[in-house]
């Protein structure tokens, strides 16, 4: 985004999710059990402050990138930003396969089960393609049809939510069905988290729609705590009522797990808080945090959880640490993982040139180590041509 169209409370936004996650990830993977205790009240503001955060960051990943598809006026594939989203999109899946790869396990030529694992990449860069192919779909019909179709996505992802994921999906090979159950390990599925990226997309066509109107961010803020208290407070109910009213057992199902249109709610609540505080969110610092958060996140991975090695904090620390030596480890990690990416993004161009440089010697190298082999070869093969005759010839005789 240029700075006349950013709005960069989104930007911020994503930072503070970024952080949390890494914050949550690295408390939840090296906390002992022991010290979880369910009747502390700082346990339980971090345990509701952890189950938001991927909520708000599905959602802002939608946002942004519907946000800069559709602020290009080509339209259709004549939007370059159609095939810059099919690629982020499948860049994401890369790294996300990237990070879950352990070199020793492929040296022995194994790629080991967690490997298929699906992740937050996979499901973001899936996302983004289906967003992709909506837009697509329905760009060149009525203006309506593009956002309703992702809000539509959203509420029928978050409905039917307590049906498909008693699914096995067993009819699928593993690596497939873990983008839709967990049951083989996967951290992440599609379904639903596609529901809040999905609505991300819908929010940001509001936002771009309204963007000139003054009364903008009051009515966003507003509308958006009326949201929250039917979401949060009226949901469940209402559901129940539906229940009883139709006998569908499926709004009784959601009722008993209401999880997914309530944390909706708690998303809206951060949209609001944001929005009020925006004028104050304008710092580059947490501008440049939220332009990177793939590298910290990437970064975050190896150290935490050892992508390549299996050698990283969670193998040596995994649950075993008390919570003042974990809050002031997060700490550190949130501050070495962000300061190492936005090194990165700094020295970006550099440090690409020099892998240019390298790769581009090594197959200088290889091509000149080929060409120097073909005489070799060439005689090798002569010789073995010689020796099989005689053998033959001896054979023969």
């Amino acid at each position: 985004m240029t700075n006349s169209t950013r709005l960069y409370f989104i930007d911020t936004m994503r930072a503070w999710a970024i952080l949390m996650m890494l914050q949550g990830h690295f408390i939840d993977g090296l906390l002992d059990p022991v010290f979880r205790n369910p009747e502390s009240t700082l346990y339980n503001i971090w345990l509701y402050f952890r189950g938001i955060t991927a909520p708000v960051f599905f959602t802002v990943s939608g946002f942004i990138f519907t946000f800069l598809l559709i602020r290009v006026p080509q339209l259709g594939w004549e939007n370059p930003r159609v095939k810059k989203g099919i690629r982020r999109g499948l860049q994401l899946l890369l790294i996300g396969y990237l990070l879950r790869l352990n070199l020793f396990g492929l040296l022995k030529g194994q790629l080991y089960d967690s490997f298929f694992l699906v992740d937050v990449l996979h499901c973001i860069g899936l996302s983004i393609m289906a967003i992709t192919g909506v837009y697509l779909l329905t760009i060149k019909k009525r203006k309506y049809l593009f956002p309703l179709s992702l809000l539509g996505i959203s509420v029928l992802l978050f409905l039917f939510e307590p049906l498909y994921k008693q699914w096995s999906f067993g009819f699928l090979p593993d690596a497939m069905a873990n983008y839709f159950t967990k049951a083989n390990g996967s951290v992440f599925t599609i379904i639903p988290w596609l529901g809040y990226t999905a609505f991300g997309a819908f929010l940001s066509i509001l936002f771009t729609r309204f963007k000139e109107s003054k009364f903008l961010y009051p009515v966003a803020i507003v509308a958006s705590l009326v949201v929250v208290q039917l979401l949060i407070r009226f949901s469940s109910e209402a559901f129940m009522a539906l229940h009883e009213a139709t006998d569908v057992e499926l709004f009784k199902l959601i009722y008993a797990n209401n999880y997914l249109f309530i944390r909706l709610g708690d998303v809206l609540v951060v949209f609001a808080l944001f929005m009020m505080i925006r004028k104050f969110l304008v710092h580059q610092a947490f501008l440049k945090i939220g332009q990177n958060t793939l590298a910290i996140y990437v970064i975050h991975f190896i150290v935490l959880y050892g992508s390549f090695t299996g050698l990283g904090l969670y193998k040596f620390l995994h649950h075993g640490l008390t919570p003042t030596i974990a809050i002031t480890g997060a700490i550190a990690f949130m501050v070495i993982c962000t300061y190492a990416a936005l090194q990165y993004d700094k020295h970006e161009t550099t440090i690409k040139k020099r892998l240019a440089t390298v790769a581009e010697q090594v197959k200088t190298q290889a091509v000149a180590a080929y060409t120097a082999s073909i005489p070799l070869v060439r005689e090798l093969g002569y010789q073995l041509k010689l020796l099989l005759r005689r053998v033959f010839g001896v054979v023969r005789n």
